[in-house]
């Protein structure tokens, strides 16, 4: 069965019209994203909606968020990082090296993961003041953290694990990884959190025992024999000649991520100064609606991706061209849809996490600044997913530095010197940022993937 599988897998790769291919594969990948948006915000709708507190208590778990930010960043910094280099290797017809790659993943995700929870443990609250923390918020965002940094090594595992389980082809069980987990997780929040009434601890506690679920089921999938790449004790031990362009490619989806928590900081630190608690507020929903596109967007690309990095290694030009514009017009399409969505109805988004008349006034404006370049931002995305796919490690990563290090965050300490309204100021940095690196970005794109097709048509598979 698992033979037949990889030749199924190989053959609809190769052979496969790329658009009913992208819409099979992306569509459950897609489902599962949207799925586990749930688990991104499904604590903030409770927690906002709670007695008296919700606005001061949404506030605080949303000041948390660049703990998230760090355990997706060093999962993506691996698995983001090992998975097309395994889907590479099943393309060039090496399995072998593919379950390696996938084994020395699975090894330094566990490590990983400990450090982090002992990083978090011995230094969460002074972290927590820099973050931009009051003495309100406070109360709320240390439990959280404390409670979801201890169950890490499980967040790592679902989220990391099940990106090996995509990209061998199959995106049905990957959905049904984070189902499991989200469903888990809708259950449970209430129950902790108004049943037992356990607050944000609740809410912490229920998304750890969630993405334990996910995580032993994953694990599980990979270690049997439906799997094409089995997870073997002999390929856990990793080395640095394996590990070495893991890492090098996934430095880039690492550092996008782990940019979004300075970003985080930088963001809250900025309007706390200039608009106070109710100024970060508006921007933990602001950065929680923009996750409801950003999430089903990495769903597409994750669709597209075994389809890109199988026939990079195939040698096969043409299928990796028409992989990127079927990938590029699914992606346009669904950021411009959602941004029409907010910019037509932003309150919408707004009460699906509070109703209090002052939060919602500062937000229905911020919100729409937020997403302004919205609409366009389906490019870079199908870029950043494009370069990541074959292996452009170089590319990726200045890509990922250029919108967020070199453009972003200086704009929101340089933009309030310039406009009398500062906390406009702060919100206007994203969509300018925005339209310089989607500019950049096509650019770079343009020369990079050009020459590397060009490469592949010289010396295509026979």
């Amino acid at each position: 069965m698992n033979n037949q599988h990889s030749a199924d897998v190989s053959r609809q790769l190769a052979a496969a019209p790329v658009g009913k291919l992208l819409l099979k594969l992306a569509a459950p990948t897609v489902v599962a994203q949207l799925v586990n948006l749930l688990y991104n915000i499904v604590d903030r709708i409770y927690i906002g909606h709670m007695p008296d507190v919700g606005r001061v208590a949404l506030t605080g778990i949303g000041l948390c968020f660049p703990v998230l930010c760090l355990t997706g960043a060093f999962t993506m910094l691996i698995a983001q990082g090992g998975a097309p280099r395994a889907a590479i290797a099943m393309g060039e017809g090496d399995d072998a090296r593919a379950e390696r790659i996938m084994g020395s993943c699975f090894t330094c995700l566990i490590i990983a993961s400990l450090a982090l929870t002992g990083v978090f443990w011995a230094f969460g609250e002074p972290l927590l003041w820099i973050f931009g923390c009051s003495q309100e918020t406070i109360l709320y965002a240390l439990p959280y953290m404390r409670i979801y940094s201890s169950g890490s090594v499980f967040v790592m595992m679902a989220l990391g694990m099940n990106l090996f389980v995509t990209t061998q082809g199959f995106t049905t069980v990957s959905m049904r990884t984070v189902l499991i987990g989200a469903v888990s997780n809708i259950i449970l929040d209430p129950i902790f959190i108004y049943g037992l009434h356990m607050g944000v601890h609740g809410a912490a506690l229920a998304t750890v025992l969630s993405q334990a679920i996910s995580g032993i089921w994953v694990v599980r999938f990979l270690m049997g024999e439906k799997s094409t790449l089995r997870l073997r004790r002999e390929c856990l031990r990793p080395s640095w000649r394996i590990m070495a362009p893991v890492l090098a490619l996934g430095v880039s989806p690492f550092i996008m991520q782990s940019t979004e928590a300075l970003l985080n900081i930088s963001f809250n630190a900025s309007l706390q100064r200039y608009g106070g608690d109710v100024a970060v507020g508006a921007m933990t929903i602001a950065s929680t609606v923009l996750q409801m596109v950003w999430i089903p967007s990495q769903g597409l690309g994750q669709g597209a991706q075994p389809i890109i990095s199988y026939n990079y290694g195939a040698r096969n030009a043409k299928r990796v061209k028409e992989a990127f514009f079927a990938l590029l017009k699914a992606s346009c399409t669904l950021m411009m849809t959602f941004w029409l969505l907010v910019e037509l109805f932003p309150q919408a988004f707004i009460r699906i996490f509070n109703s209090d008349p002052a939060l919602m006034d500062t937000a229905v404006w911020t919100l729409r600044v937020y997403v302004a370049s919205l609409g366009l931002f389906g490019i870079q995305l199908t870029v950043q997913q494009t370069f990541m796919s074959i292996g452009k490690a170089k590319a990726s990563l200045f890509i990922a530095c250029l919108r967020k290090i070199i453009l972003l965050i200086p704009l929101i300490f340089l933009l309030p010197r310039f406009f009398e309204n500062k906390v406009l100021a702060v919100f206007l940095a994203e969509p300018v940022s925005d339209l310089i690196s989607i500019a950049a970005s096509a650019v770079t794109f343009f020369f990079v993937f050009r020459s590397a097709m060009a490469k592949l048509e010289q010396d295509p598979q026979q």
